[in-house]
């Protein structure tokens, strides 16, 4: 289901899944370059939505005639949610160069 299709409780749950998600990714890169953190995600993105399409098939036949369809669908979100995200990430270029990049996106307890 599309972020974009979820009621105000499941949009909030849904939001607060993922940001578990990037918490684990944000601990790794205490010790790993950013990049090799964001592939890592990324292939693990690749291979539990694999999942997802399998889990969700009752038979082999039934599983590779939806390998189409779901490549062409995680391919639009991503693209989607990426677009939307990079828009996002704009203002963590700020105006002053006196503030540090980022410290405005973090969270303040």
């Amino acid at each position: 289901m599309a972020d974009d299709q979820l009621n105000e409780q499941e949009s909030k749950e849904f939001y607060a899944m993922a940001d578990t998600f990037i918490d684990v990714a944000n601990s790794h890169c205490d010790n790993k370059e950013t990049n090799h953190v964001g592939s890592a995600m990324l292939f693990a993105t690749a291979r539990f939505s694999s999942f997802v399409v399998a889990s969700q098939s009752p038979d082999k036949d039934a599983y590779e005639a939806e390998i189409e369809t779901a490549t062409e669908f995680f391919t639009k979100e991503f693209k989607r949610m990426l677009t939307q995200n990079l828009d996002d990430y704009k203002t963590a270029f700020k105006a002053h160069e006196d503030e540090p990049r980022y410290e405005h996106l973090k969270k303040k307890d």
